[in-house]
């Protein structure tokens, strides 16, 4: 299971990049807690609800990220990062537990949570490296938990009355993703060098994809759920089997249908992906979560009227997520497959109308749209293979 705590914690460049069994795992975790998200989603009646479980979700999708990126830059194999993986599972089960609770005084739990496992990684890597004389390892390290501390304290603050504080709570994630943005500008030690992000190698790429996929199984899993609690009948059926369509048809566009990349990045453009496709793949997980929730409405009452919200869920989540893949591709290769997103705005045209129809049709309508987006030819003979990865031309 491990090397032992004595070898090189970097990751050596000739190492292997395949998932461990314990990431999996960790990916397990997450993916519960995104189905939380959900549900939780599906039950807010509100419009300012449904902001504070995006901004959560944004946690959680960070927290997420950031581990898979230290298993990037370092041996997922050893003991230390093993460990690191191990408190960032606790860290998320307490994540996913507080979120029905953050409004109901323990906003607390939720803000330790999140602080305590990038802290507590920052801690480990700092210290394991500075033993092992990795020093520019050690600096990355260092700029990192300083710019987590630095939002702990609006993250804790935020939580002190018991009920979150969203404005603290709001400044405090967005100086996560600014930070990480403008690569962790520390005092002393700067950004962290370019170069760093052109060395990654095809494990962040396995990693964004298994985790996206294990996702998109959500969008299946919480209306199953609804549906078990219900009568099972004809419409029901119909709505979950609409479900399991948008999830295949979501899966086909993000590992074979999204857009067209460059055939070979070069390590300028490799580091570009790796720096954009935290927040490229934030956009689609909040369109996977939005159509999993939307789901878990439709299954429960698919006949009558559609209200305004469930509409945003209905279309919005599948727009959302279409629109974070085919973000990535344009930002990292500045194509985009207008043939296909020409279908994308079908169920937009019919959202004036939409709202008198019953939730299942509206949903096939979507359905119906995303299949336009994946069967229409790209108009281009470049095509994506899975996650972050490009098919090479046959010799």
């Amino acid at each position: 299971m491990t090397t032992g705590g004595t070898a090189a914690l970097v990751r050596r460049p000739d190492g292997s990049t395949r998932a461990t069994l314990l990431e999996l795992l960790f990916d397990v975790v997450f993916v519960a807690a995104l189905a939380l998200t959900s549900k939780l989603l599906a039950e807010r009646d509100s419009w300012a609800g449904g902001a504070s479980v995006l901004l959560m979700l944004t946690a959680i999708w960070w927290t997420w990220s950031v581990t898979s990126t230290t298993t990037e830059f370092y041996d997922p194999q050893q003991r230390p990062i093993q460990a690191i993986l191990m408190v960032a599972m606790v860290g998320s089960v307490g994540m996913a537990a507080s979120l029905p609770l953050v409004s109901n005084g323990h906003a607390m739990v939720f803000a330790i949570a999140y602080v305590a496992t990038h802290v507590i990684r920052g801690i480990v890597l700092v210290a394991t490296l500075h033993r092992q004389g990795h020093r520019a390892a050690m600096e990355r390290a260092t700029r990192f938990v300083f710019w987590f501390v630095v939002s702990g304290v609006f993250w804790i603050a935020g939580a002190l009355s018991g009920t979150a504080n969203w404005w603290l709570w709001t400044a405090a994630i967005a100086i996560d993703l600014i930070s990480a943005a403008a690569r962790y500008p520390t005092p002393w030690l700067g950004r962290v060098p370019v170069a760093q992000y052109q060395g990654t190698t095809g494990h962040l790429g396995e990693r964004y994809q298994q985790f996206v996929i294990l996702a998109l199984g959500d969008i299946i899993l919480v209306p199953t759920l609804q549906v078990s609690q219900t009568d099972f009948d004809s419409l029901r059926v119909t709505s979950l089997l609409c479900a399991f369509a948008t999830m295949l048809l979501l899966w086909q566009i993000y590992v074979f249908r999204a857009a067209e990349l460059v055939r070979d990045l070069d390590p300028p453009a490799r580091g570009r992906a790796s720096r954009l496709a935290p927040y490229t793949h934030l956009v689609m997980l909040a369109g996977v979560v939005g159509t999993a929730a939307a789901f878990d409405l439709v299954v429960a009452r698919p006949t009558g009227t559609t209200p305004a919200r469930w509409l945003m869920l209905i279309v919005g989540g599948p727009t959302l997520f279409v629109i974070g893949r085919v973000l990535f591709t344009l930002l990292v290769s500045t194509v985009v497959p207008w043939r296909r997103m020409a279908w994308l705005p079908l169920p937009l045209l019919v959202l004036p109308w939409a709202g008198g129809w019953p939730p299942v049709l509206v949903t096939a309508t979507v359905a119906l749209g995303l299949a336009g987006h994946c069967l229409v030819p790209a108009g281009t003979p470049r095509a994506t293979t899975s996650g972050l990865e490009m098919r090479r031309p046959d010799r």
